[in-house]
């Protein structure tokens, strides 16, 4: 579930300006390799677009940093990526820092069409069976006040666990790419377990690191639990807003470029990033500056 649908008071499209380009990247950001799944519906769901994707490796981990730390960081990037490449959008494939820093970013560039996500609670109480939702998150998410709005507005009756699982966070980072299937089971087996005694029938993943580790956890809970996250949401929303500003490349203007993996900190970077940009069919990794 993107921001756009849950808050329209954060969810707004700003104003169109002169400065949007039609043959822009859409540029993805997130504090690491998280929003990388990302790229899959959006691509599916926008074939003529081109895409940069930004890891922030040099501030990770966001969940716990505080909301002001998060923020400036977020406001930092943005401006970079914008002078850098000139996007004609933007997704803030991060829960936390969406939470912390959407709207700040909206006001520091008024003329760039943003996207943010959170936590998909809506669709996940909608559908509740047994009427308990768990909700997967980092530190921050967890203790941010707005997953507690967003409950209460969107929970519809159903009781909603959140469980704070941000050492996942760095095990997605750093060990997932090489770890064996067992391993990868074993990361996520005390978290799940945890969420499914309790009852929950529907697992949100509220931190976009966990995507990569959504077969595994949809594993370990069983066939009986449904596993939410905001993928699909997210492209669409982007479509239907980049429509709106007539800002979709039409066909005829050739193919779009393979894309770009771009990270911050210094080279050489680590192999596996390598990797995850041949997996993602994208060019690099690149240094943002």
């Amino acid at each position: 579930m993107i921001l756009d649908s849950e808050d329209r008071r954060l969810g707004e499209a700003a104003a169109p300006s002169s400065s949007d380009r039609l043959d822009g990247p859409v540029a993805i950001f997130d504090s690491g390799i998280g929003g990388l799944p990302y790229l899959e519906p959006a691509r599916a769901t926008l074939p003529r677009e081109s895409f940069v994707y930004l890891a922030d490796r040099a501030d990770f981990p966001y969940g716990t940093k505080t909301r002001e730390e998060v923020r400036d960081i977020v406001l930092r990037l943005v401006d970079r990526l914008v002078g850098a490449y000139s996007p004609k959008a933007f997704v803030i494939a991060c829960n936390t820092a969406s939470q912390a820093a959407l709207e700040a970013a909206r006001e520091a560039h008024p003329g760039l069409l943003i996207v943010g996500t959170v936590p998909a609670v809506k669709p996940a109480a909608e559908r509740t069976r047994s009427g308990v939702v768990g909700v997967m998150a980092t530190e921050g998410t967890v203790r941010d006040p707005y997953l507690d709005a967003l409950v209460a507005r969107y929970s519809k009756g159903a009781r909603v666990i959140k469980e704070s699982a941000q050492g996942l966070v760095a095990f997605v980072e750093r060990r997932s790419l090489d770890a064996s299937p067992e391993e990868r089971r074993e990361a996520v087996r005390p978290f799940v377990r945890s969420l499914v005694e309790a009852g929950a029938d529907e697992i949100v993943l509220a931190c976009t690191h966990f995507l990569h580790l959504r077969s595994e956890i949809a594993e370990v809970a069983g066939p009986g639990v449904e596993i939410v996250d905001s993928r699909v949401g997210v492209a669409r929303r982007l479509k239907q807003v980049l429509g709106e500003r007539r800002l979709l490349r039409p066909a005829g203007q050739g193919d779009a470029s393979p894309g770009l993996f771009l990270l911050t900190g210094k080279p050489p970077f680590e192999e596996e990033y390598g990797r995850l940009a041949l997996a993602f069919g994208l060019e690099g990794p690149r240094a943002l500056d």
